[in-house]
């Protein structure tokens, strides 16, 4: 029995009713294909691609992702370390070079805060050395390389010798840099260090913050460490930094900081000294020993000049019985009162 349908229309074109592939069979020219589960993927791509070639392009699927990791590019340079490392190039080409000054170089180590360049005119002049070439070895050796000069010889020290004149040429720096900082070249340097309060401030409460100067307590090498100077409480202290504790006092001297402060003020210094600090036991004040002594000393005294009133004497008059030396207004007495020998009858006595 022939499908029904339509009058006039052809049933292997015209879809069936109540779903697809139903009805008949699937054909070239539909625009459907029914696919099998059992189908194979060869199938579906061949059948694919020949209803792709009726109706146009067709979307592929999105590509797998790759198992493996991609090879990484290299990673570029930021320019900030570009340029730290054509610092680096640099300072290796000024280091070869030779460029950087022997002075600079040493007053820039860290600790070594508290000296200023001394000028290579002023160490040329051996006037200004007069006296330090029998104080430290190897004396041309370290002025050579505090200058930069080549010194003759120098080739065939052993590493002990080169370890001794790198010593004395610190060393000897040192006491050239105590010299230059009284100079009017040296003052200035110094004071503009004082200024921006490069040598430390004074550690004590009451000075606010004062800028203190450095000082040595010998002009004798190897005898005593720096100390810093407060010209407020016009006292010395330790530096803060433990570098500079171990530095010599000799390199800057006893006069320096005085010196300064003279040509600043131009005359002698007059700091206000500030607040004394005065110790205290639930509001009351501590005295030392001898404030206690003195006090006491005074309440006795008091005490014996307000008897005497009472009994009817006068203050500074002696009390009877009292011997040489002790009447209160210096006359010499005796046994007997004032002016009497000794076992002499005081006037005043009835029998």
């Amino acid at each position: 029995m022939p499908p029904k349908g339509r009058p006039g229309s052809n049933p292997l074109t015209t879809p069936a009713k109540g779903g697809a592939g139903r009805g008949r069979p699937p054909s070239m020219g539909s625009s459907r294909r029914l696919i099998s589960p059992g189908s194979s993927m060869r199938g579906r791509e061949g059948s694919d691609a020949g209803v792709a070639s009726q109706r146009g392009p067709v979307k592929l699927p999105p590509p797998t992702k790759p198992t493996g990791k991609p090879p990484t590019a290299p990673r570029q340079q930021t320019p900030d370390e570009s340029a730290s490392d054509d610092d680096v190039a640099f300072d290796d080409e000024d280091e070869e070079e030779g460029d950087f000054p022997w002075i600079s170089w040493f007053c820039q180590l860290k600790g070594n805060e508290l000296f200023c360049e001394v000028d290579d005119e002023y160490i040329q002049d051996e006037f200004n050395l007069t006296g330090l070439a029998s104080m430290v070895p190897f004396y041309d050796n370290a002025i050579d390389m505090i200058l930069d000069l080549d010194s003759p010889g120098q080739d065939q020290l052993t590493d002990e010798q080169a370890r001794i004149v790198e010593s004395a040429a610190e060393t000897l720096y040192g006491l050239i840099h105590a010299r230059f900082i009284t100079t009017a070249r040296g003052l200035k340097l110094m004071e503009h260090k004082y200024n921006e309060a490069e040598f430390g401030r004074c550690p004590r409460v009451y000075c606010g913050g004062q800028a203190v100067l450095p000082v040595g307590q010998s002009d004798i090498v190897r005898e005593a460490s720096v100390k810093v100077y407060c010209p407020k409480c016009n006292d010395i202290y330790y530096p803060r930094s433990s570098r500079h504790k171990q530095l010599d006092g000799a390199f800057w001297g006893t006069s320096f900081p005085h010196l300064l402060l003279l040509t600043i003020n131009n005359g002698p210094t007059a700091f206000d000294r500030g607040t004394k600090y005065t110790p205290r036991i639930f509001g009351f004040r501590v005295r030392n020993a001898a404030e206690a002594a003195a006090t006491a000393a005074g309440a006795i005294e008091d005490k014996d000049d307000k008897e005497d009133v009472k009994r009817g004497g006068t203050i500074g008059t002696p009390v009877a019985g009292a011997g040489a030396g002790n009447a209160r207004d210096g006359s010499p007495s005796g046994p007997g009162g004032p002016g009497r020998a000794p076992g002499a009858r005081p006037q005043s006595a009835r029998f």
